[in-house]
């Protein structure tokens, strides 16, 4: 069992605190979502006004506030407090009570009534407005009807200050009251106490940490049943997270031993127990061992292999088309002749139902793709274009000049349901589908798409399958691939490569753990990629700025806002996307008109910003990058051009939206610029894979840059594990076809 305040580290940070008790003189800007907060607290005639900033649940201006946090000094602001807990202080004096009361943080409560309540309790009117209605009541004038509407504003109000403090007292950091008020309401602490493991299920993730430290605190059993169920229940969630679809029994055993301390023979009678409840699922592979599997994805993982299996065996009654129509269709609709290679593998693909196109950069993946989709339309045949994001799907539409959507908009997804409204009932009305940048496409998404596909319909997946796997768990492409049961295809003549294209030359040579052909920097002529030494992440980081700022525009041509995408495998650290979108912003983007004051973030005009989840109400995506275009401080409105198609956003939905001067590489999937700028330092060491530094080559189309470490380079090279998750779809394809 973790001993008391074994979460706190993770939960409340780890520098000395300093203690300021002030009075709340504005909020600057407050996230309805997670109540993250800028305020200014008024401490005293020595001090003034100093600047808060953390998540300041539930807190009104003119309240007192006890506040312990840590000082920082912010690039553009100065210096701050950054909060790590709080406290309300309710004021003890009855003309402070009285001011309390009346200054409006407590609707239906005026003057007079305050007088008359204050009068019957004096300075127990507070702990009586705590204690609910029914005291009330003796006040003169005050009613049942009238007492209960004054008590549920006052627990309406203070429900953030008793779930903050309920929190703090178990060492959680306050600024999670906000999802948790989210999910619980007014009835989040007693929720909490009854049972807090309950959190674990309802907010997935770090639910866990909070109910544990809350179950810790407050004395439960390290053996007890609750938090065995929520211990086995939250590490099968986190190898999902991880991108397994499954993990063997003993693994999981052994793992939840290490991590939480308790007796083998106690995890295996709770596992037993949640097998029963069928909570998780397990099977067996072909040596008897069992795998554990979350239903969903036991589910998913089984449709998937069913329904391709079943696509696979009809089939496909299409008029032939000889090889000399196909090649006279392609060059009269899109003015090219294929190559040997392509003609052969797209008359192959012609004659399946269900076909795998894969093959690395420069082989010609698109004009297979357009070539398709002419052959087809020439037929008769509706074709819909598909990828995984959004970015990609305006990428595939733009080199395929035909329209593209994400899967979620093809399969018409409900975002107040939760639920896909095309599906095995309500199948697409389609005869191909063309889903490109497959290697993206998580196990449960794939599900959703293949539930969704008539049985008549033709299914083309293209991908590559070195590029990094998808972010959900497993590797459908490249276990569709492995299994030998789905026709697969192979694009191998580089053709980017007949133009002296180093980019592609290199990916290949990262794909085969070679080295990079780097030229020598002394040389005057200019080309494609290019790797510069930096020891450290603070180098790292001045080189970056520096070079977006003036080397690439000035040498290369290039826009620094539009052309240049600075990408990192990580999101700490002064090489990471928080520190340098700072950095970065500050040298590219001068104007200082931002909408800070007004609750809309630290973004100005002209900002480069990323939108962070599908949002089909203002119809942009994940990944999707724009730039800000106008800040309305009046109206609390910030407006982002998405290429020339212009969305607004207020305060409420501001923290959709981050800068994206610098992106993970993770976020780059699916879509390429003219010229990357790649961070690679040892501090990024857990993520330094061959799959990740192909990924982050493979998005430069005229410039790559690599700033950091041969160290560094080296340990990507070597580190060659895109296959190493944990899955049971090629097991299942395989099986189903013996």
């Amino acid at each position: 069992m973790p001993p008391p305040g074994f979460w706190r580290p993770f939960l409340m940070g780890f520098r000395a605190m300093v203690e300021i008790s002030g009075t709340l003189a504005r909020i600057t800007f407050q996230n309805p979502e997670n109540h993250y907060t800028v305020a200014r607290l008024t401490v005293d005639e020595t001090q003034g006004t100093i600047t808060l900033v953390g998540h300041l649940a539930g807190v009104k201006a003119g309240e007192t506030l006890k506040v312990q946090g840590r000082w920082e000094s912010h690039p553009r602001f100065g210096q701050q407090l950054l909060v790590n807990s709080f406290e309300v202080c309710l004021p003890t004096r009855l003309d402070a009570i009285r001011r309390y009361l009346t200054s409006g943080l407590v609707k239906g409560l005026g003057p007079k009534m305050v007088t008359r309540i204050i009068e019957t309790f004096g300075e127990d009117t507070l702990d009586v407005m705590d204690s609910g209605a029914e005291k009330l009541t003796k006040v003169k004038g005050i009613g049942t009807k009238t007492a209960r509407r004054i008590a549920e504003a006052w627990q309406a109000q203070h429900a953030v200050r008793r779930l903050t403090q309920f929190l703090q007292e178990h060492g959680v950091d306050p600024k999670y009251s906000g999802p948790i008020l989210k999910l619980y309401g007014e009835a989040a602490v007693m929720k909490l106490e009854e049972d807090p493991y309950q959190l674990a299920e309802d907010l997935p993730g770090v639910g866990f940490r909070i109910a544990d430290a809350i179950a810790v605190s407050r004395g439960t059993a390290p053996d007890d049943p609750a938090r065995l169920r929520s211990c086995l229940l939250h590490t099968t969630g986190v190898i999902a997270r991880d991108g397994h679809t499954c993990v063997a029994h003993a693994d999981l055993v052994r793992q939840c031993h290490r991590l939480f301390k308790v007796d083998e023979d106690a995890v295996r009678y709770a596992l037993n127990q949640i097998l029963e409840s069928e909570d998780l699922v397990a099977e067996p592979d072909a040596t008897g061992r069992d795998f554990l599997y979350l239903p969903l994805l036991h589910q998913a993982e089984k449709g998937i292999a069913r329904r391709m299996m079943t696509l696979r065996s009809i089939p496909l009654a299409l008029p032939g088309m000889a090889s000399g129509q196909i090649a006279a269709e392609i060059v009269a609709r899109l003015a090219i002749e294929l190559s040997g290679e392509q003609k052969t593998i797209l008359e192959a693909i012609l004659k399946n139902r269900v076909a795998i196109l894969t093959g690395g950069p420069g082989t010609g993946k698109t004009t297979l793709i357009r070539s398709l989709t002419a052959v087809y339309e020439a037929g008769g045949l509706s074709v819909a274009l598909t990828a995984p994001t959004g970015r990609a799907a305006k990428q595939l539409a733009d080199i395929s000049d035909h329209d593209a959507v994400t899967i979620h908009r093809l399969l018409h997804y409900n975002q107040h349901a939760g639920l896909f409204d095309k599906n095995r009932d309500e199948p697409l009305d389609t005869d191909v589908i063309i889903v490109d940048e497959a290697s993206m496409v998580d196990t449960l998404l794939m599900y959703h798409l293949l539930e969704a596909v008539h049985m008549q319909t033709i299914l083309i997946l293209v991908g590559d399958t070195f590029q990094l796997p998808p972010v959900g768990p497993g590797n459908v492409l490249a276990d569709l691939i492995g299994s030998g049961q789905v026709a697969t295809f192979t694009l191998t003549r580089i053709f980017r490569q007949m133009d002296s294209s180093l980019i592609v030359t290199n990916a290949h040579r990262i794909r085969q753990g070679d080295t990079p052909e780097i030229p020598n920097g002394k040389s005057d002529e200019v080309n494609e990629f290019y790797f510069l030494e930096a020891l450290t992440a603070e180098a790292a980081a001045r080189k970056i700025v520096s070079l977006c700022q003036t080397h690439i525009p000035n040498r290369f041509g290039l826009d620094a806002m539009r052309d240049i995408q600075v990408l990192t495998p990580m999101h700490k650290g002064a090489a990471g996307t928080m520190s340098l979108n700072l950095r970065l912003q500050q040298a590219l983007n001068t104007r200082i008109q931002s909408g800070g004051e007004k609750g809309l973030g630290y973004f100005r005009l002209n900002d480069k910003v990323m939108h962070l989840r599908n949002n089909y109400t203002k119809g942009v995506f994940n990944g999707d990058i724009g730039a800000v275009c106008a800040v309305d401080v009046k109206e609390a409105l910030l407006t982002v051009d998405y290429d020339g198609r212009q969305v607004a956003y207020d305060a409420t939905d501001i923290s959709e939206l981050t800068l994206a001067y610098a992106i993970s590489v993770h976020k780059s999937q699916g879509s390429e610029y003219p010229a990357v700028v790649l961070a690679l330092l040892p501090q990024h060491y857990r993520l330094l894979q061959r799959n990740l530094l192909y990924t982050a080559v493979t998005r430069g189309k005229k410039l790559v840059i690599i700033v950091g470490s041969r160290r560094a380079l080296q340990t990507a090279l070597d580190n060659n594990r895109p296959q190493q998750r944990i899955t049971g779809l090629k097991r299942r394809l395989t099986a189903l076809a013996s």
